[in-house]
């Protein structure tokens, strides 16, 4: 017998591609802890949400004015005073400020549960506690902003970014699934609970990182003038301002999906009262779709983030003119995957654009144009679904957003020395 031959050659099924290759971002656990605590938290926002809207209706026999003047008590704050709430952010320690928001939030979560159990909630309380949540979140947004740059290296902020846009999402729908049966058998009081301690959560989270792996940046010198130094830089690097420019046009006139989806569901298709979710949880889905595909893009360009503007634009328009309810949430997802693949390019931009002494002052900027500008145009756009119908209101939002995006597509230019993508760019002396 022949005793060198080589030996039977074995076959085995390729295997799949391990995740710490995949997703080399959750090797920091630092970044894992993160993850789990925005889990915790954004899943308790949205259970609050649903409490407090379920709670307003209900202590004004139904009129949703109330609900429009709680949306804007929460988020005037952030339009007035966002660009101070960077300031502190840039002069502080980023984990520390947030330990310190999320135990206030905690505390603003925790006191409805406590007036209602002993009855004594009222409207005007729920407006005070709104004005209260709106005053933390000027400081608390643009800090979980910049701290994700820090609980990560360079090369993986943008999938950071976007894998904290797929939790904020998957959220978004797990939070109200989870408010409804619990509102439906004991009442509001539990919603609010559970998003207090989904703050307590995140504090723990954040108290067993380890700060030795932080990416931290030394913290900016208190000085007179920062908030005008932080508006001269964004205008002294066009790229930077076109950003945000186009972030807050398509936030104002595109993103007002929680007054529109609601309205097509009743004027136009007369849906019944249990579908009426279903619009937001068919752009959540596609925003889940988005962060994946965003995380793809770890330098994403300007002309990348216009066309992503712009197609959401188209796809809006198209979703309003969708003959069914069926036709129309199915034509929600592909919207809501290009309005998340759009606003991670967006974030990633500015984040890698801005050295980190001025990171939060930025992120500030983005936030306000963001989530400030929206009240602005909302009652607007609201009263042109009244007089010309909801379908009117999408095809003028999409527009805008697609227009928008077209001009700062063509005004692209190649990025300058300050915006390079590198994070050693220096900022401006402070006016005095």
């Amino acid at each position: 017998m022949n005793t060198d031959s080589p030996p039977a050659r074995r076959w085995t099924l390729p295997l799949p591609p391990r995740p710490s290759r995949r997703w080399p971002l959750l090797k920091s656990p630092n970044f894992r802890l993160l993850a789990l605590g925005q889990t915790a938290s954004n899943t308790g926002t949205w259970m609050q949400k649903v409490a407090q809207d379920w709670l307003a209706l209900e202590l004004s026999h139904g009129n949703g004015t109330v609900l429009g003047i709680t949306t804007a008590l929460q988020f005037l704050p952030l339009l007035v005073l966002g660009p101070y709430g960077g300031v502190l952010v840039d002069r502080y320690s980023r984990r520390r400020t947030l330990t310190a928001t999320q135990a206030v939030m905690g505390v603003i979560a925790l006191a409805p549960a406590v007036l209602v159990v002993t009855g004594k909630v009222s409207l005007g309380g729920l407006y005070v506690l709104a004005l209260a949540f709106g005053l933390t979140m000027v400081v608390e947004k643009p800090a979980l902003q910049a701290f994700i740059a820090e609980s990560v290296g360079p090369g993986q902020l943008v999938s950071a970014l976007a894998f904290n846009s797929a939790v904020l999402n998957l959220a978004r729908m797990a939070g109200p699934a989870l408010a409804g049966p619990l509102i439906v058998l004991f009442g509001p009081a539990p919603a609010f609970v559970g998003n207090a301690l989904s703050y307590l959560a995140v504090i723990v989270c954040l108290l067993r990182m380890d700060p030795r792996s932080l990416n931290r940046a030394p913290p900016t010198t208190r000085a007179a003038g920062q908030v005008r130094a932080g508006l001269r830089y964004v205008g002294e690097h066009p790229d930077l301002a076109r950003t945000l420019v186009l972030v807050a046009v398509v936030a104002a006139f595109g993103m007002n999906f929680q007054i529109t989806t609601a309205l097509m569901a009743t004027h136009v298709y007369r849906a019944p009262a249990a579908t009426f979710g279903l619009g937001n949880a068919a752009l959540a889905a596609g925003s889940v779709l988005g962060s994946l595909l965003a995380i793809r893009y770890q330098r994403p360009s300007g002309g990348h983030m216009a066309a992503a503007a712009a197609v959401f634009g188209v796809l809006e328009v198209a979703s309003g003119l969708m003959p069914s309810q069926l036709s129309f949430l199915l034509m929600l997802i592909p919207t809501g995957t290009a309005l998340l693949v759009f606003l991670t390019a967006a974030k990633a931009r500015l984040q890698l654009g801005v050295g980190d002494d001025i990171r939060g002052r930025v992120m500030s900027l983005y936030m306000l144009a963001s989530l400030g500008t929206t009240p602005l145009v909302a009652p607007c756009i609201g009263w042109l679904a009244h007089v010309a119908g909801p379908r009117a209101a999408l095809v003028l939002g999409g527009a805008v957003s697609a227009a928008a995006a077209v001009t700062v597509g063509l005004l692209h230019r190649r990025p300058t020395a300050g915006t390079s993508g590198r994070q050693t760019v220096t900022t401006p002396a402070p006016a005095r």
